[in-house]
Formats: structure tokens, C-alpha cells, sequence
């Protein structure tokens, strides 16, 4: 294996089964079932996907054809998007979260013949939403036993790995060599932070330059040993798609399946894993939980940890005080240790991308020995752009340089421009919005910011979020939001205050946190009781004032009010990705957002 070889694959099928025949028969994909860690080997998932894309042809799908793929992350997964591909088709990842509604515009929209989805909970929106597309003709099951529509006819995965499979790899050789890189490899819709999703057209080149630049990064600084990333963001998001599938798959290495968000910590334990890719609110999570743990161990854990942070604080700034090396020592030795075997005891990095990264959050984890690796990107550049790497010099104020053949320039309002063979072919079905983000050439990202003198990347905040208030100051939401949950009291937040004369926050509690609090108090635990208490907005209000402390006049929060509920992916408002939808939390909490201006 050499990263040459990303650049000279034809197709991501072929960088697969390449891997596949260097690798033979060591293990590959994991997954749990029954208590029991089970793998399927490089060569059996090579069969699979090519017994897969014969059956797929043999039901009469043509090259281009799409197919939508519904699934949590399993083995399957994986193998149905490469088998997809070496069909000849187009894979459409749909969210396991989405509802009727999203499905029935994503099978409209991209116009699919065929679907293939997980278990019958997962069924049921998509079957539901497939009534009303008479184009979709297939409907393929993993775990379902049955299906019935008006136009579509079902068949058993079990089917699919039927077949003869020296015939079927030789097919599916003789289909790939007319693939190129230029051809497209799955349309992935955006999660819709702001409206409804659009479909990213990715080319097989797109994300083969990803992989090659993500690939240069890891295996510059953590060599090309058996690395084992574990999967646990969706992957029907771009992000995991390429890091938690791709790269791994590029640099040989092996996938663990996480079994749930739920289980995850105990599923890290197990796996151990050299690299997980993770987005901005699981760190900010982890930190809460690590500071309450550490803090219920005692003076001494709470006081090592505290010396890590300042060691950590004077480390990034330059300064050295005498006795920091034996101090750097020490903590190596005490509570180091204990916070890496949180994370299995073998972790290179975690990976962090999908939204920004607070600084503090970063410097965090940095400061207790975890390195973080913080990226940058979008769905439209299929998905990284810059990442941060420790022999680059890891700034994690900025998002690290632009990856391996990538260009990025910023436009003269401050939009952060991109260029190379990552960009997106451009939106399916969409040419006023394609012609709108695709101009000379350059991907306009919709994200403010700048170049350092070391060319990293620092972002401002989202274009389109930014928040001008009515004396036409500007104010990024999202340093605000972000200052807000680093308060032990508050576990989400969003800020309001377009065209208003200040700031003002909707928020919801910290669960823990209130739940403590409400035992101190001999309070029943819950929220919309205590949020009616004085005592408990004051503590609340507290929170907000030690923010309002760091921050310039125009960035201080006034005003907040409670959140009826926490924002999640059910309620629609979080994206899969864990950011938050401020178009449905404006529309949902408008009157009460509104009452904070007449207080």
C-alpha cells in the first residue's frame, strides 16, 4: 500500500478490490451480535459486493440508475454502497432519522429505481413515502422479510449474495474499467440546517482526492499500520462516508461498527481503536462528563487535572515555568493514563469535523493527552477541506491548511473559496442553485474567515447565520453558543438577535447538572417544574453572566428563556450531524424569542 495509489484509481470499486486482493483474508469489517465481536475478511466482502452488483443487475438496473440506501451503520452498509457502485449505479444514503416526508422527496428528487433498507422500523417511513413514486421498482430488504407497495417488487439480501463469484468479479472487472473518476459516485443530501435537503453530486475523483489528502495527513504523522477506526456517525453523512468508510477502506484498515450512541462508551472500551471521527458535541459531552468524574475522585484528581489545563493553557501560548517538564511528567504518569483508557488505551487521534471545535474544548483534550485533529469541510467538497496535523503544527484556534490538492482563497466579503478535483459536480436536479455556489470554478463554501501567517484556515462563522443587529454590528452565533454550553449549567443553546438591539439565548439545561441541583433543592427532577422556580433561573442567569464576562458588549447574552425540551434529531432539531436547525427552533420558539425583547 502506497498513497500513490489514490491517485491512480480509476474509482473508489477498484481502490476497494485492490485492497482486497492485498489483504486476503485478514479481517475487515466487525460487528456485534449476541455479545460477540464477529469480522468478515477482505476477500468474503469482495465476493459480497460483487455477487450483490450482478444481482443488481440482473433485476434491470442500468448504469446511472440510483438506488437509496437506509441503514444504521453495519457491514452490510458498507457492502451495499460499494456493490451499488460496481453496478454501475448511484448510491442515495437517506438518513435512518428521516421522516415520510423526507423520503418521499429524496425518492422523487433523485428519481430512484430500487432501495435497499436495514430492519422493518426503518421500513416503514420509507415504504410509506415509496406509495407516492411510482419510478422506484425494487425494494430490497437486510432483516425485512416482506415487503408490498403498488409498484415495487421485494426481494431478500439473502438473494442478492446468490451466484457464481469468479463470474461476478469478472463482470463486475469488466464494468469498472469504464468507470472514471469524472463519473458520479453517490448523491448525498444535505441534512437541511436551513431548508429543505439538496442532493451533492460526488464524483468517484472527489472523494479519491479526499482519501488521498485525509490518507497523507494520518500516514504522515501515524504510519501505515493496521489502524482500526470506529464507526458510529451516520453514514449517510458525507463526513463518514469518506473518513469512517473510505479512508479506512484506503488505508487498509479495519471498521468497527459501534452498536449505539447509547453503548458507545463501553463499545470504545472494547474495540480500542487507533482513530474515531467524531463531531463537536460529543467532545463537548465527554468534557462534561470527564471534568464531574475526575471532580467526584477528589481534591488530588481534581488538582492534577487543573495542573494539566494550566500546563496545557502556558504550552500554547509559549511560556514555561520552571518545573513544567517534571510536572508534564507527572501527569503522564497519574492522570493521563486514566483519561486515554477512557478511549481504549490505543487512541492516535479523534477527529473532529461537522461543525467548529471550541477552542477551550480542544485545548481540553489536548491538555489531558488526547490528541484532537481538528478538520474542516462541507457535503459540496466531498467533505474535507483542511485538517489539523501535528507536523503541521496543530493550532486548534484554526482548522489546520487546505488538504493535499486542495486550493482555498478568500473572497474579498470574507467568504472562504474552494477549488480541485473535491468540489461537487453540483447540485442533482438544481441548476440555479449549482450556478449560485459553483462560480469560475470555485466552490463558495458559505463560511467566513481567513488565512493565518502559517496558511491554516480560521473560520468566523457560517455566512448565513451570522446574526446583524439593528445598528449593524456583526456577531457570530456560533462562538456565542459555544461559550454558553461550556457552563456546567447549560447543555444547549441557541442565540437569537437579527436586525434586534441585542442578543438573547434560548437554553436548555444541562440534564446532570438539574438533576442535582433539583436533589440539593428536595425539588422533584423536572424541568418545566424547575424552570419555574427563582432559584433555579437565577442559577441559570449566573451561568449566562460568568459567559457575558469573555465576551465583547455586542456579543453579551440580555436575555434567555428555556427550551421546551432538549433539541434532538427526533424533534427535528438537530441535523443527524448534532447541529442545531435554527430554521425550526425560529419557527417553533418566534413568540417567545419575540417576549424577550419587550421584558
Amino acid at each position: 500500500m502506497q498513497l500513490a495509489d489514490f491517485e491512480a484509481a480509476n474509482n473508489l470499486v477498484q481502490l476497494f478490490l485492490d485492497r482486497a486482493d492485498e489483504l486476503g483474508d485478514a479481517p475487515f469489517l466487525f460487528a456485534k451480535h449476541k455479545g460477540d465481536w464477529h469480522a468478515l475478511t477482505w476477500r468474503e466482502a469482495a465476493g459480497h459486493v460483487c455477487r450483490i452488483a450482478e444481482s443488481l443487475r440482473a433485476l434491470g438496473l442500468e448504469d446511472g440508475d440510483r438506488v437509496v440506501l437506509v441503514s444504521e451503520n453495519r457491514p452490510e452498509w458498507c457492502l451495499a454502497d460499494l456493490a451499488i457502485m460496481a453496478a454501475g449505479c448511484i448510491t442515495v444514503p437517506a438518513y435512518t432519522t428521516n421522516t415520510e416526508r423526507d423520503h418521499r422527496h429524496i425518492l422523487t428528487d433523485s428519481g430512484a429505481r430500487a432501495a435497499i433498507v436495514s430492519n422493518p422500523a426503518l421500513a416503514g417511513p420509507l415504504l410509506a413515502a415509496a406509495a407516492d413514486c411510482p419510478l422506484l421498482e425494487h425494494v430490497i430488504g437486510i432483516e425485512l422479510d416482506d415487503a408490498q407497495g403498488p409498484s415495487f417488487a421485494f426481494h431478500p439480501w439473502a438473494d442478492l449474495l446468490a451466484g457464481e463469484e469468479t463470474t461476478a468479479r469478472q463482470a463486475v472487472a469488466a464494468r469498472l474499467a469504464a468507470i472514471g473518476r469524472r463519473d458520479t459516485a453517490c448523491i448525498i443530501y444535505t441534512s437541511g440546517t436551513g431548508g429543505t435537503p439538496r442532493g451533492v453530486i460526488l464524483s468517484h475523483g472527489a472523494i479519491l482526492a479526499n482519501v488521498d489528502g485525509a490518507a497523507t495527513v494520518l500516514v504522515t504523522d501515524y504510519g501505515w499500520e493496521v489502524h482500526r477506526f470506529l464507526s458510529f456517525l451516520p453514514l449517510s453523512h458525507a463526513y463518514e462516508h469518506t473518513a469512517g468508510q473510505f479512508l479506512p477502506i484506503g488505508m487498509g484498515a479495519e471498521i468497527w461498527y459501534a452498536q449505539n450512541l447509547e453503548k458507545l462508551a463501553a463499545n470504545i472500551a472494547e474495540v480500542k481503536p487507533t482513530f474515531m471521527v467524531v463531531v463537536p458535541r460529543l467532545f463537548e459531552m465527554l468534557r462534561t462528563k470527564i471534568i464531574r468524574e475526575v471532580c467526584r475522585q477528589g481534591r488530588i484528581a481534581r488538582w492534577l487535572m487543573d495542573q494539566a489545563l494550566a500546563l496545557g493553557e502556558r504550552q500554547t501560548e509559549g511560556r514555561q515555568r520552571p518545573g513544567d517538564r517534571l510536572l508534564d511528567k507527572v501527569l503522564d504518569r497519574t492522570l493521563r493514563p486514566r483519561i486515554r483508557h477512557r478511549f481504549g488505551g490505543r487512541i492516535h487521534a479523534l477527529v473532529s469535523g461537522g461543525a467548529p471545535l471550541n477552542t477551550e474544548v480542544g485545548r481540553f483534550f489536548q491538555a489531558l493527552g488526547i490528541t484532537v485533529l481538528q478538520g474542516y469541510g462541507q457535503t459540496e467538497a466531498a467533505p474535507v477541506i483542511s485538517c489539523n496535523y501535528p507536523s503541521a503544527g496543530i493550532r486548534l484556534d484554526t482548522v489546520g491548511p487546505p488538504l493535499k490538492g486542495t486550493k482555498v482563497r478568500i473572497a474579498e466579503d470574507g467568504e472562504i473559496l474552494v477549488r480541485g478535483e473535491v468540489v461537487m459536480k453540483g447540485y442533482w436536479n438544481n441548476p440555479q442553485e449549482t450556478a449560485h455556489a459553483l462560480r469560475d470554478g470555485w466552490l463558495h463554501t458559505g463560511d467566513v474567515g481567513h488565512l493565518d501567517d502559517g496558511g491554516r484556515i480560521v473560520i468566523t462563522d457560517r455566512k448565513k447565520d451570522i446574526i446583524v443587529n439593528d445598528k449593524g454590528d456583526n456577531v457570530a452565533p456560533q462562538k456565542i453558543e459555544g461559550m454558553l454550553t461550556l457552563q456546567p449549567e447549560i447543555g444547549q443553546a441557541m442565540v437569537h438577535g437579527d436586525r434586534k438591539p441585542y442578543v438573547v439565548a434560548l437554553v436548555v439545561p444541562d440534564a446532570e447538572w438539574a438533576f442535582e441541583w433539583a436533589q440539593a433543592a428536595n425539588e422533584p427532577f423536572d424541568l418545566t417544574h424547575l424552570q419555574h422556580l427563582p432559584p433555579f433561573r437565577s442559577a441559570i442567569r449566573s451561568a449566562v453572566d460568568r459567559m457575558n464576562e469573555d465576551v465583547p458588549v455586542t456579543e453579551k447574552v440580555r436575555q434567555f428563556a428555556f427550551a421546551d425540551e432538549p433539541f434532538t434529531i427526533e424533534n427535528e432539531e438537530l441535523t443527524p450531524s448534532l447541529k442545531i436547525r435554527r430554521h425550526k427552533l425560529r419557527e417553533r420558539y418566534a413568540d417567545r424569542l419575540e417576549r424577550l425583547y419587550k421584558a
